[in-house]
């Protein structure tokens, strides 16, 4: 069983579409599971449906929204306090040791993250690739294992099968309760799973089709 487990993405619902399953069983088992979310994700396209934010409220109703989504999974939250869509133009160096004196302070086992070049978004790449970094900086005695995150359309030609593959069905009312905890994101983003648009359509099966696993690589260390 894993001593204590850090989740580091860049966007607040970022771990509930990629992760909140896996974080649901690591609770389950006692383990605890601190969140490092990068920034409040105020430069997101999504404004609710129907809309009840805007680009000047965005961020507040984001920070608050994660705050619900991590009190649903039941994990500790710290805010890094980076901008929207700006991490791939921070110092890798700077952010790395910025995450790796967090690590440090909580020893972790196990740190999840987006793999770097295979997920999609700039900030998410970056984020991954200096999590990394901070982890392969920690001495190699202490240095806890890292499950990286690929969702690029094409990581399964490139990687090959992923190490680790939780269905996490069994916790999926959880992990909806999680993802639906970010309210400005949810049903946009939710809403792009329908074949359908204009079908009426149970989202909560339509997600546990596309959400059902939940999948990571074990990155390897030189």
């Amino acid at each position: 069983m894993e001593k204590h487990v850090v989740v580091i993405y860049p966007h607040p619902d970022d771990e509930a579409f990629g992760a909140s399953g896996t974080i649901t069983q690591f609770r389950q088992q006692g383990v605890p599971v601190t969140y490092l979310c990068g920034t409040l994700g105020e430069m997101g396209r999504n404004m609710g449906n129907p809309a009840f934010a805007n680009r000047e409220t965005l961020s507040e109703f984001r920070k608050q929204e994660l705050i619900d989504a991590c009190e649903v999974m039941d994990v500790e939250l710290r805010m890094l306090g980076y901008r929207d869509k700006t991490l791939e133009f921070e110092e890798r160096d700077e952010v790395a040791e910025h995450l790796k004196g967090i690590l440090e302070e909580i020893e972790p086992s196990l740190v999840i993250t987006h793999y770097p070049e295979h997920a999609v978004h700039p900030d998410h790449n970056a984020m991954g690739a200096a999590a990394i970094e901070a982890v392969k900086r920690i001495d190699e005695s202490k240095r806890p294992k890292v499950w990286a995150q690929a969702i690029s359309n094409n990581h399964l030609e490139l990687l090959g099968e992923p190490d680790v593959v939780n269905n996490v069905r069994p916790v999926f009312k959880q992990k909806m309760q999680t993802i639906m905890a970010h309210r400005s994101q949810a049903q946009g983003v939710l809403g792009k799973m329908k074949d359908d648009p204009e079908a009426e359509t149970d989202l909560e099966a339509i997600a546990m089709e596309r959400l059902g696993t939940e999948s990571f690589y074990t990155w390897k260390f030189d």
